[in-house]
């Protein structure tokens, strides 16, 4: 399977939007900073994926996520889970 996903941080609410073969390995990297595009965004969360059977495929929802339409298909996606109210952290009381 191939699989293309979308993380949020938890430091600055942005996404990262990524593919991969093997998604819990990709995301367990993600997590604890080896990947350099995250490193500094940590905590982070995994908050969508799809999964393909064919390469190409992933690889075209991955290109198209990161369009600006993707984004607004993306928003529309998580609409529900974005309009959940967040909890403060320690910085913000």
């Amino acid at each position: 399977m191939y699989y293309v996903y979308v993380l949020k941080s938890e430091t600055d609410s942005k996404f990262y939007i990524g593919y991969s073969e093997n998604l819990k390995k990709r995301v367990g990297a993600h997590c604890n900073g080896s990947v350099i595009a995250t490193k500094n965004r940590r905590p982070i969360k995994l908050v969508y994926y799809e999964a393909y059977v064919n390469k190409a495929d992933a690889k075209c929802m991955e290109k198209f996520l990161k369009s600006g339409s993707g984004y607004t298909f993306l928003k529309k996606q998580l609409m529900n889970y974005l309009r959940e109210p967040t909890l403060p952290t320690g910085r913000e009381i």
